[in-house]
């Protein structure tokens, strides 16, 4: 609409139009006359008189336009569109004489009445009033736009641009102080926030365009009005007054510093880059600045949570930085550079000191880059209430924004202190890591002086009281690896101002505090460095001077804990001078902590404890190793499930000479708490994996500290071999599950990893004893093939044992868990290819070597991968039977991508015809439904393995395996009576469908044992679940389909037709009484109930008084326990 209007509202070439002067009609005015009768007299009349009654005639006329419009539903008439064209055209001329007014010099006030300048000012800017009201394009009253392409000559100028230029400065000032009085009262709320946002953007708009030497005065009170704005809590809120706050105050800084020509960049007359450089030092020296040596000293490690905001940071930075000379920007390069290794920052808000009316432009410079640095980190520190921490962005973005702004200085000024080399570490992809920009970028740059100093503070002042505690952790790490550039600083400085720190009542800074103190601790004694006997009494205690201040309380407790152990342990490697008290103290503090229930508590005690016992508690005596040992074995037996954890870890970490003391109760008492069949009530499983880690240090521990050259310990081998290795056999068959899953397998994941340990142990052994015994009797020494050829009797690592090795670790890799296949393979991996010697005894290598390669390109954890060569191995009788337990978990489990794998694998191996048994005359099918019985019979009533082995069995027998081939008679037969029993009373509804699928398919063979599969389906048609009958009965009447030989001929229709006439998921007795007509049918007893008359008869009229029948009773247990 207003587009149409504009067109018609458009001012024909030769149009006439009334002059200003000339009114459209009379109205009375408010203080023009009282009377209606009075005459209107425009000369005699006062100018303000005058003024105002023309005005409201315009007015009136316009407003009543304008109201037609709106009540019309924004449609206007081609008349008034007309009169409002004929208004607004008047603008151009009162312009035009506006413009010859201004550019006139009028000595005197009266000179300005007589040529009515005045009123023509007035009533121009009272044109400017109505045009604001007006709902049109400004071209369409400017006839300078519509001329411009077929005028020739001088360029002409826009009617708005010649309105500025007459009061520009006037209005740029009064808006100047406008906006002053509203900054310095900006409220709280909404309307506050938008107007605040809308001055500062209009302040930024005008000194970006405005005239330098008009603007220059307005520097002072647009910076404090800056500077107040920016630390209000309106400003902390909002992340887009904040980024308008910025570029002001960019603008403001580039004005106060005078122009300068980049030319020098491109000067290439001289051919040797020395020259060059020592022009441009010249030139760049040539101007003076006070030294902004802070320039940038804040933006270390600083990050943001708004990239825009950031970017809008920096790149001011670099802006201002270009105007600055050679050795201003060196002098900031330390500092600007630090932000590549940044973080978010816990700074204090800098306190800015207003502008001065004498104050050095350069100082205006140094505040304006102040408040750009107070910008950027009241952004980092800008948390959303509404969004919580995950208002917290990336901050990647800034730690790269910031190398760009270095790179960017070093490009502008030349002279920064080893520019290029630090440009060339911190590249993009150097940055992408938060631990690599703070462990290795920053590292590397703080080997220069000028950046060393800077880094360290911004460590110890803002970033180990961070809120983030990865990130206090983070500069705990970092801080150390700076030590080596300066010892004393660290040794000196940085620790006595850590110490206090400890005991802050913040738990960020005592937190942070307490790791770099230990940390920095560690390095300093590791460099050579001597500590004073004052750092050493402060260092001392501090750990018992948070526990007199009750730090440990809360959930901040749980966060000094684990700082306490970690100090410990780090002034225990250092060797820190303690008394008794304090080492009585610091035990007790430990042994807290490995009783708490949080694993990271207590594996950072159990860490201090390593390097604490030998340092302060081994030449204490035997007695404190007694004590000791006694306390640990004690707390194996504790009902708290924590302190059998961190008890069981503790004695792994103990030293030798603590543990010979009492080797063998340590050990049995271990090797029972890492099973599960020694303790079936407790059903931690953490508890029993610690046991295990803690058992192979144990004896890890033993074996080191013995002389192999001698006798001695061979009771300590003699325990490994008999019940430490049983044990870890025991833990491996750890199939223990709650609501977390299969927690056996964090078991079974420990025993692998002992069992290839206690190998090794044992093996070193052998081979030093086999050694020695030859040198002793006789002068030629047995070479290490001839000592894996001698018997077995003189061997710790016998055949058996190496049998049972490579068994228990076959089965977990042919595992349903695609994480425990994988650590299963690379063990045997390490066991048949290891480095030191040769790992004898181990049956069929050759095969073993040809399944599992020495190669690390291979995929364990896919199972199209491990499958085909692991299903192999059941071709080799010592391990088939136990690679078949754990290959049926994968064919007969839930996981369809898994079965299908495995099931192909295994049909694979059974139809490879180049693949030979070692067994004489026996086919693969008839060894592999032997290892089948062995494990009905082996897992008798665990259905974790009965229930998938059946499947599995009913898998291969609808591929027609076991078809017509050797040993199906005495196969069948054995089946059926596990089957038989496995079913018997059994409520799983998919071990009980697998058996009837079975069953159905050995009656359906014509085989001397059909007709006992077929009389054991025949009794699941009375069987209380209703599914199950119907199950039962559908696989009656198909065997009754495939074999005529089950029921005689004259009466198979009619046992046909009751099985399917036959409501079989109605009442139970209905069924059990059509069951025996079956039965009747086919020849068979009919089954009679064991129980007394009077016990049935009692039973059936409870069921009927019952609310609920046993049979839904039944069928609601049946459901709940499928999952259905």
């Amino acid at each position: 609409m207003e587009e149409t209007a504009a067109a018609a509202a458009a001012p024909a070439p030769n149009a006439a139009t009334p002059a200003p002067s000339e009114p459209t009609g009379t109205a009375p005015v408010d203080g023009a006359s009282a009377d209606p009768t009075a005459v209107v007299d425009d000369e005699h009349d006062s100018k303000d008189v005058v003024l105002r009654r023309y005005f409201l005639q315009e007015w009136e006329l316009v407003a009543a336009i304008l109201r037609r419009i709106v009540a019309a539903g924004g449609v206007a008439e081609p008349a008034d569109v007309h009169r409002i064209r004929s208004i607004v055209s008047d603008l151009e001329l009162a312009v035009a004489l506006l413009e010859k007014c201004h550019t006139m010099s009028s000595a005197t006030a009266l000179r300005q009445e007589s040529t009515g300048e005045m009123e023509t000012k007035c009533v121009v800017l009272l044109w400017l009033y109505i045009l604001v009201l007006i709902p049109f394009d400004i071209s369409t009253v400017d006839t300078s736009i519509a001329t411009t392409d077929s005028v020739d000559g001088a360029e002409v100028v826009p009617l708005v641009t010649r309105i500025l230029d007459i009061f520009v400065l006037l209005f740029i000032f009064s808006f100047m102080e406008w906006a002053h009085k509203m900054l310095l009262s900006v409220t709280d709320d909404f309307v506050g926030q938008f107007r605040s946002i809308g001055i500062v953007e209009a302040l930024a708009s005008i000194f970006k365009i405005g005239n330098r030497r008009a603007l220059y005065d307005a520097v002072s009170g647009n910076w404090d009005d800056c500077s107040v704005v920016m630390k209000t809590n309106v400003s902390a809120r909002s992340p887009l007054l904040r980024k308008f706050l910025v570029k002001l105050a960019q603008r403001i800084a580039l004005i106060s510093l005078p122009p300068r020509s980049p030319s020098w960049r491109y000067k290439v007359l001289n051919l040797l880059l020395l020259e060059n450089r020592i022009i441009l030092q010249s030139r760049l020296n040539s101007k003076s600045y006070a030294n902004p040596g802070k320039l940038f000293t804040k933006c270390i490690y600083v990050n943001h949570s708004y990239s825009s905001s950031c970017a809008n940071c920096f790149n001011p930075m670099q802006s201002i930085s270009s105007s600055l000379g050679a050795n201003l920007s060196s002098s900031t390069a330390g500092e600007v550079y630090s932000s590549g290794s940044n973080e978010q920052s816990n700074i204090d808000q800098t306190n800015m000191c207003p502008l001065e009316e004498d104050m050095d432009v350069t100082e205006v410079v140094e505040e304006v880059i102040d408040l750009l640095l107070t910008g950027l980190r009241d952004s980092a520190l800008h948390y959303d209430v509404r969004r919580g921490p995950h208002s917290i962005g990336s901050h990647v973005n800034c730690r790269r924004a910031a190398s760009a702004a270095f790179q960017e200085n070093v490009g502008r000024q030349g002279t920064f202190p080893h520019g290029i080399d630090i440009v060339n570490t911190t590249d993009y992809f150097a940055l992408a890591s938060r631990p690599n920009s703070y462990l290795n970028v920053a590292v590397s740059v703080a080997q220069y002086k000028e950046y060393l100093y800077p880094f360290a503070d911004e460590l110890l002042c803002n970033k180990i009281t961070h809120w983030e505690k990865s990130l206090r952790e983070l500069a705990a790490q970092a801080l150390p690896l700076l030590v080596q550039y300066d010892m004393d600083y660290f040794g000196g400085h940085a620790l006595e101002k850590l110490v206090p720190c400890t005991l802050s009542l913040d738990l960020c800074t005592r937190h942070g505090a307490t790791l770099a103190a230990g940390e920095v601790a560690l390095k300093l004694y590791q460099l050579g460095f001597t500590f004073s006997t004052d750092m050493q009494r402060a260092l001392s205690g501090i750990v018992p001077a948070i526990e007199k201040a009750r730090l440990y309380r809360g959930k901040g407790g749980e966060i000094m804990r684990s700082a306490v152990s970690r100090f410990i342990s780090c002034i225990s490697i250092a060797g820190i001078s303690l008394n008794e008290k304090i080492k009585k103290s610091l035990l007790e503090t430990l042994n807290e902590n490995l009783r708490h229930p949080n694993s990271q508590i207590q594996c950072a005690a159990v860490d201090a404890l390593k390097h604490f016992i030998p340092t302060y508690l081994v030449s204490s005596g035997e007695k404190i190793g007694n004590d000791i040992v006694a306390k640990y074995v004690a707390l194996l037996d504790d009902p708290n499930v924590a302190a059998r954890r961190g008890a069981a870890l503790a004695l792994g970490i103990l030293p030798y000479k603590f543990l010979i003391l009492k080797w063998m109760p340590v050990m049995s008492k271990l090797c029972s708490s890492c099973t599960i069949e020694d303790k079936p009530d407790d059903p931690d499983a953490e508890a029993r994996v610690n046991s295990v880690r803690g058992l192979i240090s144990v004896c890890e521990t033993l074996a080191a500290s013995f002389d192999q050259s001698s006798n001695s310990g061979d009771s300590v081998y003699a325990y490994i071999k008999d019940y430490v290795i049983r044990a870890l056999f025991r833990a491996l068959d750890d199939y223990a599950v709650d609501n977390r899953g299969d927690v056996g397998s964090w078991v079974r994941e420990a025993a692998m990893d002992a069992l290839e340990r206690c190998t090794f142990i044992l093996c070193r052994r052998d081979i030093v004893a086999l050694s020695i015994a030859p040198a002793s009797g006789h002068e030629s020494e047995l070479s290490e093939m001839e000592i894996n050829a001698s018997s077995t009797a003189q061997r710790l690592f016998d055949s058996g044992i190496a049998q049972d090795l490579v068994a228990g670790i076959a089965k977990q890799a042919v595992e349903k868990i695609d994480k425990m296949r994988e650590i299963a393979i690379k063990t045997l991996q390490r066991i048949l290819y290891h480095q030191e010697h040769l790992i004898p005894f181990i049956p069929h290598r050759e095969l073993l070597e040809e399944i599992i390669p020495n190669s690390t390109d291979l995929e364990w954890a896919v199972p199209t991968v491990s499958y085909p060569r692991l299903v192999k191995l059941l071709q080799v009788s010592c391990y088939s039977k136990s690679v078949l337990s754990g290959l049926v978990i994968s064919t007969g489990g839930l996981q369809e991508s898994l079965k299908k794998a495995s099931t192909s694998a295994l049909v694979g191996y059974l139809e490879d015809s180049d693949i030979n048994t070692n067994c004489e005359g026996k086919s693969k099918e008839y060894l592999l439904s032997c290892d089948l019985l062995w494990v009905l019979q082996r897992y008798q009533k665990c259905d974790r393995v009965i229930t998938p082995t059946l499947k599995t069995i009913e898998a291969l027998s609808s591929k027609k395996v076991f078809l017509n081939r050797e040993g199906n008679s005495e196969f069948y037969s054995k089946l059926v009576d596990s089957v038989g029993s496995e079913l018997k009373g059994s409520k799983d509804f998919t071990k009980l469908c697998a058996g009837l699928s079975i069953l159905g398919y050995i009656s359906s063979q014509s085989d001397g044992t059909c007709t006992k599969a077929f009389s054991q389906l025949l009794t699941f048609l009375g069987h209380r679940y209703p599914k199950i009958r119907k199950a039962a009965a559908d696989q009656v009447y198909l065997v009754l389909l495939q074999n005529d030989d089950l029921i005689p001929s004259e009466n198979m229709y009619k046992a046909q037709e009751l099985l399917a006439e036959t409501c079989w998921e109605g009442g139970v007795d209905e069924a059990r009484r059509k069951r025996s007509e079956i039965n009747e049918m086919a020849g068979f007893r009919v089954p009679t109930s064991l129980k007394p008359e009077n016990q049935e008869t009692r039973r059936t009229a409870d069921a009927q008084s019952s609310v609920s029948t046993d049979e839904n009773k039944s069928y609601s247990s049946l459901v709940d326990f499928s999952g259905y």
